[in-house]
């Protein structure tokens, strides 16, 4: 039996190196325990022939002629093994952005860059003074708002041994440790390891909406509830330190989600979710008070004849012995002069009484935010800062960001569900959009009353779900509610729909107004372009004008980068995602109204993925002034805010980019005119060459479904929604974005990123524009972070693989794949022209190093997928072994590439 079990391809980093080193030999020992040194060896020798294939640049038919035609079972578990491998490489390196993060602190002599005290230092150097800083403050809004699309589902059993690994490789360098603690640390690391190799990665059946919300819940409940109070305590410290002074800080920072909430084609949400939704996150965060109640009950035992307790204390603590006879029963008499401990008991009883609606709970979070509030000024008045107000403050910090919520909730349906609603209960409605508009307003503004009739279902279902609306927002409170999105808005309308079925559900506040802000999608690139003009016309409409006003002149629109890539490439989304942004910029100040962006991200770079400051700072000037909304799905939630210290940097990045692009946005540039002309040209033959290939070659969306392994995709367990839109099995544009990128990612194509980019760059350079594209990859933010973000997608890419899933497809792969590696070869070549480089990521070799880490993990993966997809399709695609199998490989290919959904 081998002695040492080592990873190759170690990491430059010391320490990251030995890290990866320990948890290698580690999942080594494992696959010997577990399944026997045979299969240890032939996973070695798989690795090893990657390894050489990446190394000596060896072509490919020698790894894939050693993973062909294995059993499904062996296959399954090799692909496992080498899945386990790369995932302790993933905690590896998250562990180490703790460690720098750490090392920053501790050195001291420079903050991290992109952290609020970073950000801070470099306002202050720029002008910015505490004056203007502080007025700034109260407009910062960063709401991540988290969503049901997951490329990565992973169990809640499996997030919570990750976080057991992390805890014992944190412990390792946090402070001295004995050799028995340190051997305490390896056990409980091996623990979580093996029990997770004896777990599935993902449950044989589609995950529900309710076990959706329990993985969002995850993330809510503990990486960000715990950190919330963390974050605003740095900020603090910052401020203080760069501008000597910090008063009470406002809250910047809540949460919103899609999940139960999101309609928009998938028929198991509705009325009845949204309100089991709300519910679910009001039992969690009611349940997270009354354990903190209870500790800090615990923690404040002071007593009378030591200490002074302001007389509001007190007597809060006799009304509610008066309210909550049972409760103050279990009082111990040795705790009676205890006040602080005796109220935070009687106040976990109304806690208690408020989840489950019953006599003695509080009206609303603002009731038990002054409770709190009582205890947290009479420590101060009475020498407690160093006996409990820290933590009693922690608590109020939390309060103000989930409420009685824990997340704001979202809904979003299609326009046409509106349409037909509102058709079962006038008739046909008018076809021009102004007439129609005309119809809809009397229902919109209240003066006419939509009746339900007989086999209106679909009105019925509509006005169900407003009907849910009304009722959370008087058990929760207005905070509860988030926008009500409305996808393939094309005219006011379809806006003027939503408040006509939300007053037909009693969605009315006393005013007679409709409390909820209404948000239209614009995601392909027609609606994009036809954004401005809609938003004007909307903006025109005297019944919408009225709404607005009632809701402070404040509009939400949204914003979506999955589809307007899937129907017109990255350079023609992007650009015109651009454009769209400072034009609806520029009619919302012509009206007067306060304009906020919500940003429909998901995580590859084709959908909008990429780092937030990169995002932010090449935001139109204007477009983020304080506020930052963007969805946050799949794997990104948990690389973001799966572990703790992660969580806490995330929201340092978000918020501290936020400031700078409020505060000191980039400066009018002169030479933009020119860059926007070129941009405009460069996206138009990017879209003609994307274009020309997705939908104008026969034969296409037959090669799509042959080359990829969407027909596996389809038929996973990974979300409650389903991958198609309706019920047909129509062509590319019928399906969803996410399983249309995730597709092309895993047969290692990237090809939805970057097709067409290499075209218009050559087509542009042909008309003597190489220079001034250089100048605009060096100088312009947008476009270099769009350069950027085409450098690191090229960089996961692997043509080879690529080719060998495109031989699936039999003689279409003569016609589309030379057509597609002659594209990607061009597109890196320009990219690297542009950037003056040799080499894809010469600019970040931190990023370059992780890359290269996992492939010689993935490969194997990606060619034990493509023997299986064969093998799996000749047999007719039965639910078998194989299927299983390929199910695995999907799971192990999208933790490898990461930015996959």
């Amino acid at each position: 039996m081998a002695t040492t079990r080592e990873t190759a391809f170690e990491p430059t980093d010391p320490a990251l190196r030995e890290d990866v080193r320990r948890l290698g030999r580690l999942v080594g020992e494992l696959l010997v325990e577990q399944a026997g040194e045979a299969f240890y060896e032939r996973v070695e020798a798989a690795r090893t022939e990657a390894i050489r294939r990446r190394g000596e640049g060896e072509g490919i038919e020698r790894l894939a002629g050693h993973l062909a035609g294995l059993e499904a079972a062996d296959a399954d578990a090799l692909g496992r093994a080498f899945s386990t491998y790369f995932q302790v490489v993933n905690i590896a390196e998250r562990v180490q952005r703790i460690r720098r993060r750490r090392d920053y602190q501790l050195a001291g002599a420079a903050p991290q860059p992109d952290g609020v005290h970073d950000v801070l230092l470099r306002l202050r150097a720029a002008g910015v003074g505490a004056a203007e800083l502080l007025d700034a403050l109260p407009r910062i809004d960063v709401e991540p708002v988290f969503t049901a699309h997951p490329t990565e589902a992973s169990r809640r059993s499996l997030l919570e041994k990750e976080q057991e690994i992390v805890r014992a490789l944190v412990a390792d360098f946090t402070g001295p440790r004995t050799a028995a603690e340190r051997a305490v640390d390896w056990a409980r690391l091996r623990m979580a390891l093996t029990s997770s190799w004896q777990t599935a990665d993902l449950s044989p059946v589609r995950p529900s909406v309710q076990d959706e919300l329990d993985h969002v819940d995850f993330y809510l409940s503990d990486p960000l509830y715990r950190v919330i109070p963390v974050f605003y305590e740095v900020l603090e410290r910052a401020i203080t330190e760069v501008y000597g002074t910090c008063p009470a800080l406002p809250r910047i920072v809540r949460f919103a989600s899609w999940v139960g909430g999101d309609m928009d084609g998938n028929p198991n949400v509705g009325a009845a979710t949204i309100t089991a939704a709300l519910r679910k996150q009001r039992r969690v965060v009611l349940g997270a008070y009354r354990r903190e109640c209870a500790e800090l009950a615990r923690l404040l035992t002071q007593t009378l004849d030591r200490v002074g307790v302001d007389e509001a204390v007190l007597a809060r603590f006799a009304a509610y012995r008066e309210r909550l006879p049972d409760a103050a029963a279990k009082i111990r008499p040795r705790h009676e002069n205890m006040p602080y401990r005796c109220l935070l008991q009687l106040v976990g009883a109304r806690l208690a009484a408020t989840a489950h609606d019953a006599p003695g709970g509080y009206a609303d979070v603002s009731e038990f935010a002054a409770d709190i509030g009582l205890v947290a000024d009479s420590l101060r008045a009475h020498a407690g800062v160093h006996a409990g107000w820290f933590a009693v403050r922690r608590l109020q910090r939390r309060i103000a960001t989930f409420g009685f919520h824990l997340a704001r909730l979202d809904a979003r349906q299609d326009s046409r569900v509106h349409a037909a609603a509102l058709a079962e209960a006038l008739g046909t409605l008018p076809g021009d959009a102004t007439a129609r508009a005309s119809a809809i307003a009397p229902y919109a503004e209240g003066t006419a009353s939509l009746e339900p009739r007989d086999g209106a279902d679909v009105l019925a279902e509509a006005t169900a779900v407003f009907a849910a609306f009304a009722d959370a927002r008087m058990r929760h409170g207005d905070a509860a509610l988030g926008a009500y999105v409305i996808s393939m808005a094309g005219c006011a309308a379809d806006v003027l729909a939503v408040l006509a079925l939300a007053r037909a559900g009693g969605l009315v506040d006393a005013r007679g107004t409709v409390p909820l802000d209404v948000a239209p999608l614009f995601e392909t690139i027609d609606d994009l372009r036809s954004a401005p003009p809609t938003f004007a016309a909307l903006l025109a409409d005297r019944v919408y004008r009225a709404h607005l006003a009632a809701r402070g002149d404040r509009q939400m629109i949204m914003l979506g980068y999955s589809d307007s890539a899937k129907d017109g490439g990255i350079l023609a989304a992007r650009w015109s995602l651009q454009r769209a942004q400072v034009e609806l910029l520029s009619i919302a100040r012509m009206h007067g109204i306060t304009l906020t962006f919500f940003h429909g991200r998901g995580g590859s770079i084709s959908r909008g993925g990429g780092k937030v400051t990169r995002g932010v700072m090449a935001a139109p000037r204007g477009a983020v002034d304080g506020r930052l909304r963007v969805t946050e799905q799949g794997e990104v939630i948990h690389q973001k805010y799966g572990i703790r210290a992660l969580a806490l940097r995330s929201l340092e990045q978000a918020v501290g980019a936020v400031l700078v692009a409020t505060l000191r946005p980039r400066a009018a540039e002169p030479r933009e005119a020119r860059w926007r002309e070129a941009m405009h040209a460069l996206a138009a033959d990017g879209a003609a060459a994307y274009r020309e290939l997705v939908a104008g070659t026969p034969g296409f969306v037959e090669y799509f479904r042959r080359a990829t392994p969407i027909d596996v995709i389809e038929r996973m367990t990974l979300g409650s929604r389903p991958a198609r839109r309706g019920s047909g099995s129509g062509g590319v544009e019928s399906l969803r974005a996410i399983p249309w990128v995730f597709a092309w990612t895993q047969c290692r194509a990237g090809l939805t990123g970057w097709y067409g980019v290499g075209s218009a760059l050559e087509r542009a350079a042909a008309r003597g524009d190489e220079a001034l594209l250089a100048e605009m990859a060096r100088d312009w933010a947008f476009f270099r972070t769009l350069v950027e973000d085409l450098e690191m997608l090229l960089a996961k890419c692997d043509l080879d693989i690529a080719e060998r899933f495109s031989r699936l497809a039999g003689t279409l792969h003569d016609t589309f794949f030379p057509r597609i590696a002659a594209e990607f070869e061009r597109t890196a070549t320009w990219l690297l022209r542009l950037r003056g480089r040799g080499q894809l990521l010469a600019d970040d070799p931190r990023l370059a190093e992780s890359i290269r880490l996992r492939n010689p993990y993935t490969d194997p993966i990606s060619l034990i997928q493509v023997d299986l997809l064969q093998r799996w399709r000749d047999s007719g695609s039965p639910d078998d072994a194989v299927f299983a199998a390929l199910v695995s490989s999907v799971h192990g290919v999208a933790q490898a590439l990461q930015n996959t959904g």
